[in-house]
């Protein structure tokens, strides 16, 4: 796996950051990719439009591990627009680079992200009226 992989993408997998779960969470997304089995969950604090804590479980190989970890390193602290411009070439580019094949890991968490974004501003923000 070393010789794939960057010394980044090693530490983020052996030493992964924010993981865990949020009990006050105010936004919950899941993400997953059915053809490698790969599944992920951010638990999210949002206040006044910024991250102000993110964790996330995730089931996966050690790139979706790596991707998932860099991305809550990369969105804590930043504002929900600063947000949705992040995607799976910068997660990667922050990680020293990936694979090909392994694209797909930093895409899931770009895509989790954004969700969760849309579902912050379209229940929790009070743009549409939750459901329940």
């Amino acid at each position: 796996m070393s010789e794939l992989y960057s010394a980044k993408v090693l530490d983020h997998v052996h030493n992964p950051r924010n993981i865990g779960s949020l009990e006050l969470a105010n936004v919950v997304v899941q993400a997953g990719d059915p053809g490698c089995g790969d599944a992920l969950v951010f638990f999210i604090i949002i206040e006044d439009e910024v991250i102000r804590d993110i964790k996330f479980l995730i089931k996966g190989c050690g790139a979706a591990i790596a991707t998932s970890s860099m991305a809550t390193e990369l969105v804590m602290g930043k504002h929900l627009d600063e947000v949705l411009l992040l995607d799976d070439e910068k997660i990667a580019a922050a990680l020293d680079g990936l694979p090909e094949e392994k694209m797909h890991c930093s895409n899931m968490a770009a895509s989790a992200l954004h969700a969760a974004v849309s579902q912050y501003r379209s229940t929790v923000a009070g743009e549409t009226p939750p459901v329940g």
